[in-house]
This record gives structure tokens, C-alpha cells and sequence, in this order.
């Protein structure tokens, strides 16, 4: 079996896990199973990112949230620690998940286990494919949710949005921010004002 044909093979099978995703997310006019929804926009992110990227890359930025609404936030109680503590579950979970399915598909075991690590993040800053695969998570919370997560949190301050946005530009390589002030010119005015004032006072 090509390099190609794995690629294809496992692309596929984590389309056909995340278009079991019982949530669905409007694109464009036409409603989608959720994690797929993202799962595509991640690609399309890093191909702007990468125009080339490598095979584990495009797995990878697939595979970002496979399965997530297995794994609900809401298993995990309230409060920032129990949310740190479910996303490294999730990330654990989805690394676990790429790599089985690699192996399902022809990969050798070390390239599994190389696309699980960058899932994990356990290496973000030191490791460029984990670096680039927080720059395309970041540029597809900025275009796709940032407006809707807004919306949705009526009870959040002023402080608590600017404080997201650094935290998420603090996540990002050059590269990333690079990418996110030319996607900042088209966000909402609202939005905008506040990822100009997050950037102009960088939180203590």
C-alpha cells in the first residue's frame, strides 16, 4: 500500500468516526455533524498555515476533536481545574484514537506514536508539528467560534474576554498571529475592539 493510500484510508476512517457526532454545527446552509464540521475547518486552516503539510499533519489536524462528544465537558464539574483536567483527557483520548486507526491503516508504529504525542500537546513550543497544530486550533477558534462563544456568555466581563484572547494569542507562534491580525480585519467591530485592546495591554 502508497504513502497516498494510507493517507486516504485513515482520513476517511476519522471522517467516519466524527460524522457519528449526534451534535450538529450550521456551515454555510447545510447542518453537519459537529466534530466533522471542525474537523474540516481545521484542514482547511492548515493548508492555509502549510500549503504542504506532512501526512501526519493533515492526521493529526483531523483528528483535533474525533469523538469529543464521547468524553462531555460536563462529566467533569465546574471550575478551570476540573476544564484543564478534561481536556487533557480529550487530548489524551484523541491521540489514542488517531493512532489506532493509523495502525489500522498501515502505519508503522512509530509514526502512530508520533501523531498521538502531537495530539497530547505535550510538547507544545518544543516541537513544530505541535506548535503548528495549536496555531490552526487557534485560527479556527478565532474565525469560527470566538463570535458565538461571545454571544453565548452574556455573564462574562470585559476582563474575562481579554484575558481569553491573550491566553489564546499567548498559545500561538508568529506565524499563527501573523495569520490572526489578517483574519482580525473582518471580525465584527465588538470583537475586534476587544482583541485590539487585549494585544495593547498584555495582561500582567
Amino acid at each position: 500500500m502508497t504513502d497516498s493510500d494510507m493517507l486516504k484510508r485513515t482520513i476517511e476512517a476519522i471522517d467516519q468516526a466524527n460524522l457519528q457526532d449526534p451534535n450538529e454545527e450550521m456551515v454555510g446552509h447545510q447542518s453537519l455533524p459537529k466534530e466533522y464540521a471542525y474537523s474540516q475547518h481545521m484542514t482547511r486552516w492548515l493548508f492555509e498555515l502549510e500549503p504542504e503539510p506532512s501526512d501526519r499533519m493533515q492526521i493529526a489536524c483531523r483528528a483535533q476533536h474525533i469523538e469529543r462528544w464521547t468524553m462531555p465537558r460536563s462529566d467533569y464539574g465546574e471550575g478551570r481545574k476540573n476544564y484543564l483536567l478534561w481536556r487533557q483527557m480529550c487530548g489524551r483520548m484523541h491521540g489514542r484514537r488517531a493512532a489506532e486507526i493509523m495502525a489500522e491503516c498501515g502505519y508503522p508504529k512509530e509514526e502512530c506514536e508520533r501523531v498521538e504525542t502531537i495530539l497530547t500537546k505535550r510538547k507544545l513550543r518544543q516541537d513544530e508539528d505541535t506548535q503548528l497544530l495549536e496555531d490552526v486550533a487557534c485560527m479556527v477558534f478565532l474565525e469560527k467560534y470566538f463570535a458565538k462563544l461571545y454571544d453565548d456568555k452574556p455573564d462574562y466581563d470585559r476582563e474575562k474576554w481579554l484575558h481569553i484572547v491573550r491566553r489564546t494569542w499567548d498559545k500561538m507562534s508568529p506565524r499563527g498571529h501573523e495569520a490572526a491580525l489578517k483574519l482580525a480585519e473582518g471580525l465584527p467591530p465588538h470583537l475586534l475592539a476587544v482583541l485590539q485592546e487585549a494585544l495593547a495591554e498584555p495582561e500582567a
